[in-house]
């Protein structure tokens, strides 16, 4: 069995990200970094089976529509309801979300959080 590793790279949106009054009453850019591990089976590797790889696509548009959707507090619960959407398909072993808020200080070009999760044994 082979371990197939999908990695979404530097998926930009805007949410509103903060608990200061202003970070509260305007979106803010996030960059979003996500890499998914699910076996792939000989259907997919060999066949071209679609319906035996996970649908990058479908995981996209719910983080999509968590992020843009959404009002968090924290960068943490930000990146942990990303991480969520992405764990959500019984195939997927193993999860890590990044999440960038640039502007986020003042002399650095962002500051970011990783969480990671994994299938328990």
């Amino acid at each position: 069995m082979h371990t197939a590793i999908i990695n979404i790279t530097n998926l930009r949106l805007r949410t509103f990200i903060g608990f200061n009054q202003e970070e509260r009453e305007k979106k803010q850019d996030v960059v979003i970094n996500i890499e998914i591990h699910y076996p792939a089976d000989a259907e997919c590797l060999f066949h071209d089976e679609v319906g035996h790889a996970l649908n990058y696509k479908t995981i996209t548009k719910a983080v999509i529509a968590k992020v843009e959707d959404g009002h968090f507090l924290l960068l943490e619960k930000l990146v942990a309801d990303i991480l969520t959407e992405c764990h959500q398909h019984p195939d997927v072993s193993y999860a890590k979300v990044r999440v960038d808020k640039p502007h986020a200080l003042r002399f650095a070009d962002s500051v970011s959080l990783t969480l990671e999760w994994r299938k328990p044994a």
